[in-house]
């Protein structure tokens, strides 16, 4: 498996690839229902989240054979925010018209859940999206790139940082390392999000 760093040209593949894996989320595909039941807003809305993190250099990628994004890994550096002030504003223009009121008030009260459990220190990667394409589910291609930013990571001596919204995975991020340090439930269904800490494995 060969990883490479995402760049501005990649976004567009990265994007979808999110928006795929995320779609049947239990948290996220409720949370992004839009009003009139279409889609057109997701695919700009993670954007926002890839945009922000492949410009700091932080987005990994295994390359699929047809140009798509087999699987990624979004990450963002100590101290960095997901979105610019800009950026929030957008998006939030982005969902005040795509969703139902009870819906976009739902959504700022769950991305305010989101920022809260987020610790301040001490200084971490945060994994902001780990998604594979539907169509190279079931390898363990996206286990093993998140090993390999995980090794990159630890020769630096970080930790990180996630949260799982789906408890499927929550194993798969156990076997990486990452331990449950918190969780709260999703505004719209309850479902559980699991905040997850993983110390820097050590370098000796």
């Amino acid at each position: 498996m060969n990883s490479r760093t995402a760049r501005s040209e990649d976004v567009d593949a990265v994007t979808s690839t999110i928006a795929l894996a995320f779609r049947d989320d239990p948290v996220w595909g409720p949370a992004l229902v839009s009003a009139d039941g279409g889609t057109g807003h997701l695919l700009p809305f993670w954007r926002f989240f890839v945009e922000g993190a492949v410009g700091h250099g932080t987005v990994s990628l295994v390359d699929g054979p047809d140009g798509e994004a087999a699987t990624v890994a979004v990450w963002l550096p100590p101290g960095a925010d997901d979105l610019t002030p800009e950026q929030e504003r957008d998006l939030d223009a982005l969902l005040a018209a795509a969703l139902s009121p009870e819906r976009y008030a739902a959504y700022e009260q769950l991305y305010s859940l989101f920022d809260d459990a987020h610790p301040d220190e001490p200084a971490h990667m945060y994994l902001s999206l780990l998604a594979t394409h539907p169509d190279h589910r079931g390898h363990g291609i996206g286990q093993r790139l998140l090993a390999a930013d995980l090794a990159r990571f630890d020769a630096d001596g970080l930790p990180a940082y996630l949260e799982s919204t789906n408890p499927a995975n929550d194993h798969r991020y156990a076997r990486a390392g990452f331990r449950p340090v918190g969780r709260f439930r999703a505004i719209i269904d309850g479902a559980p999000v699991t905040t997850m800490w993983r110390d820097p494995a050590s370098r000796g």
